[in-house]
């Protein structure tokens, strides 16, 4: 059996440690990855999105998260492993 996509494998971590209502952590994150189009419908193997995404580091993922929502570049940010979150740089480059 192939091994599992790392962006796969954070996700069910991160719905085990913040939903532990959450019966199946894996399948919600199968499901969650489907709608993100990061899997095809209906199965766990990589879109071109979802290669692009599982390459990326948590921390690369996060910055480019807030970047689309901002317009900022994501060099204008920083990455807190503990949120998985990115904060804007107190100065950063102004927006794309």
């Amino acid at each position: 059996m192939a091994e599992k996509p790392t962006i796969l494998k954070r996700l069910t971590q991160q719905i085990k440690e913040n939903s532990p209502g959450v019966k199946d952590p894996e399948a919600a994150a199968i499901a969650a990855l489907q709608r993100y189009g990061s899997f095809k419908k209906g199965t766990t193997e990589l879109t071109e999105h979802g290669k692009t995404r599982n390459e990326m580091s948590p921390g690369d993922r996060a910055k480019d998260r807030a970047s689309k929502r901002s317009g900022h570049p994501t060099s204008a940010y920083n990455y807190d492993a503990k949120t998985n979150a990115a904060t804007l740089k107190t100065k950063f480059p102004k927006k794309i």
